[in-house]
């Protein structure tokens, strides 16, 4: 049993429901049984997941189901996708590359590096069946410490317990260079631990933990509860600790994380932001990635986005082909673009 089919039996399908697509064209896949579309997304206390959900289910019509009708899905006729928990970027484009997953979810700078085998990917084999489909949100670093912390900024870091992420995730490759472009080195100036939002929260509740770092979309279901039980506050990053990030990593920007995002907080939050993109894998059909495509920027995905989670409101078509880089284009996404006059 490879890895990718572990985690899919022990986690389980997205919340919304799993769906899932099938590899042929649209339209013949009605008289055949269904293939398992399978987009890894990330875990459970993230964001990847439950928006993973969402859009499994907005992009697939099981064999028999009403398609693009009213009170139906705009999903591909004969798609089943299914949203996987994995452990986030660095799997997802692994499992893509592998042909373990047809899609996945990835961090806009783990995209590049792991298509040039460049930056962190240095002298690792290039994920060249990637394709680019869609930009979906945008992403924020977390920093996270309890609300009665003496800790207040990067220094007071020095010697502390922090959850980084899972070894495999864009999460731990952003928090480990946030940290060390501020002087901090794991297993140095601070004890690394590899552990997700929800494992995380759960340690420094416990106060077995004294931070934890991650690169997700607020509001993150695993954050939001430690909130509300334990009470939190979130690390700013500004000035010259972003800006010696961003040197390094252009694919980040600066964002905030609003006061009201978890409950507590006592002012909005500067922190730094990188896009979160949607792939596919090179040999998925042309026409898959086209209905595929289009059922994502449809009216009625839109009200499940809208209605399904607080990110999925920024999920919009407008943003689709923000921080795209050196990915090439999947050529049915392509397509789809160039016919509704996004890209010219």
């Amino acid at each position: 049993m490879n890895e990718f089919t572990m985690t899919r039996r022990g986690l389980g399908l997205a919340a919304a429901g799993a769906a899932a697509a099938s590899i042929g064209a649209p339209g013949l896949a009605s008289a055949q049984a269904p293939q398992f579309f399978r987009i890894g997304t990330g875990s459970a206390g993230g964001t990847y997941y439950p928006i993973g959900g969402i859009i499994a289910n907005a992009i697939s019509c099981p064999p028999g189901a009403p398609c693009n009708a009213a009170g139906a899905t705009d999903g591909v006729p004969g798609m089943v996708a299914v949203a996987v928990a994995t452990q986030g970027s660095v799997q997802n484009v692994n499992l893509i590359q592998s042909g373990n997953a047809e899609a996945g979810f990835t961090q806009s700078d783990v995209a590049h590096w792991s298509y040039t085998g460049t930056g962190l990917f240095e002298g690792r084999p290039k994920v060249d069946r990637l394709r680019f489909v869609a930009h979906l949100f945008p992403e924020h670093i977390h920093a996270v410490v309890r609300r009665d912390s003496a800790i207040r900024g990067f220094s007071d870091l020095q010697g502390k317990r922090i959850a980084i992420g899972l070894q495999a995730s864009g999460a731990r490759i952003g928090a480990e260079m946030i940290l060390e472009a501020n002087g901090l080195r794991a297993g140095r100036e601070y004890t690394a631990e590899f552990l997700n939002q929800a494992q995380g929260t759960e340690r420094m509740q416990d106060r077995g933990l004294d931070a934890t770092f991650t690169v997700v979309g607020y509001p993150a279901a695993a954050f939001t509860e430690f909130c509300s039980r334990a009470g939190c506050r979130i690390l700013p990053i500004t000035g010259a600790e972003a800006q010696k990030v961003i040197e390094r990593a252009p694919f980040y920007g600066t964002g905030t994380i609003p006061r009201t995002a978890y409950e507590g907080l006592e002012a909005d939050v500067p922190t730094l932001t990188v896009g979160a993109v949607l792939a596919v894998r090179d040999t998925v059909p042309e026409e898959t990635v086209y209905a595929i495509t289009r059922a994502l920027w449809s009216n009625t995905t839109r009200g499940l986005l809208d209605r399904g989670h607080a990110k999925g409101r920024e999920i919009v078509k407008e943003g689709a082909l923000t921080g795209r880089g050196v990915v090439p284009f999947h050529p049915g996404a392509e397509r789809y673009y160039r016919e509704n006059n996004i890209l010219r």
